[in-house]
């Protein structure tokens, strides 16, 4: 194939073009029409290819960690249980709104009973405070004059009861009377006392949950 057949080539007669032009045309055609294909189309499904497979990717992952989390799902309903049991019995050891009274009586009965001398046994009203809609906290000021062996009975007594209550701000110094005392009231006590009661639903609140 020479330079001289395509100058002397008639677009109107393309049936008579030499053979390996035609062929050479064709080609061309065919690559230009590849190309078109690929700049219009193809490249734009290569695009939205990657980015299918991207989300599949994302979608692996949030399934295995389903997976992982339907796997857990027995143990997790098992510990949850295992807790609202635990609840349960926390919420036994406190006492409702009506036992409060009982319950301030009985730590001042056990500072008489191990032989202290109560200075002061004041509960805070004012501070008390309620703790996560499930619970109030009232805080007991007391002051008590004797010695270690009695503030360490009247400690143990008073952690021992049957009800929640929490001991802070423990303080012990020499009472300023301790020369005109015996060494019984040597010693003079302070500390806060904190008991916990629970929130008794409504009536309105009892019928909901019926």
């Amino acid at each position: 194939m020479k330079m001289e057949d395509f100058n002397n080539l008639e677009p109107q007669n393309f049936g008579n073009w030499p053979i390996p032009v035609k062929a050479l045309i064709i080609i061309v055609l065919c690559i230009a029409a590849l190309f078109a294909g690929y700049w219009f189309d193809t490249q734009n499904q290569i695009v939205d290819l990657t980015k299918i497979q991207g989300e599949e990717k994302d979608l692996k992952k949030k399934f295995k960690n389903k997976q992982k989390q339907a796997a857990t799902l027995p143990k997790l309903e098992e510990q949850m249980v295992q807790i609202e049991s635990i609840l349960k019995e926390l919420l036994r050891k406190l006492p409702n709104k009506s036992q409060v009274d009982k319950l301030i009586r009985g730590i001042s009965q056990t500072v008489l009973a191990n032989g202290l001398k109560e200075d002061l046994f004041q509960p805070l009203y004012n501070q008390q405070k309620k703790e996560k809609d499930v619970y109030t906290m009232l805080p007991i000021k007391l002051m008590a004059r004797g010695n270690y062996h009695a503030f360490g009975k009247f400690i143990s007594g008073v952690a021992a009861m049957n009800r929640i209550v929490t001991q802070h701000n423990i303080a012990i110094k020499f009472s300023k009377t301790a020369s005109k005392q015996s060494s019984k009231y040597a010693l003079t006590l302070n500390m806060t006392a904190r008991i916990y009661s629970y929130i008794e639903d409504k009536p309105d609140e009892q019928n909901a949950k019926k």
